[in-house]
């Protein structure tokens, strides 16, 4: 009789200290699992290759372009949304850019609301 109750209490404290240490180990699990879903969030090394070469692309085609003076706008790229700002004369030009960044491969929007028409040079 006493060895059947040793044996309970010894498989009872057993499982006792299985449920705590599988505490810790469900929190680190569910620690891990947050922080892979934060990286997921992030660009990977190809999607910012592709923002880059987008960047580029609509950097150059402003520089080819005329009607646009390309040194007057700044251009950024994140996950294929093209971002436009600096100052334009006309917005004639700004429309011009937003067209021309539109067209370039692999850009999926443009937000050219950082684009500022310059006021017209008083006479």
């Amino acid at each position: 009789m006493r060895t059947r109750s040793m044996i309970r209490n010894s498989v009872f404290a057993t499982g006792l200290m299985l449920a705590f240490a599988a505490v810790p180990f469900a929190q680190a699990v569910a620690q891990d699992a947050g922080s892979m879903q934060k990286s997921s969030d992030n660009q990977t090394v190809p999607d910012k290759a592709a923002d880059a070469w987008i960047t580029t692309k609509v950097k150059s085609e402003f520089g080819t372009t005329k009607g646009i003076k390309a040194t007057d706008i700044s251009v950024s790229t994140s996950d294929g949304v093209v971002t436009l700002s600096g100052n334009v004369a006309t917005e004639k030009e700004k429309l011009h850019a937003e067209r021309v960044a539109k067209n370039v491969k692999g850009v999926k929007n443009v937000d050219a609301s950082g684009l500022t028409v310059s006021a017209a040079p008083a006479q």
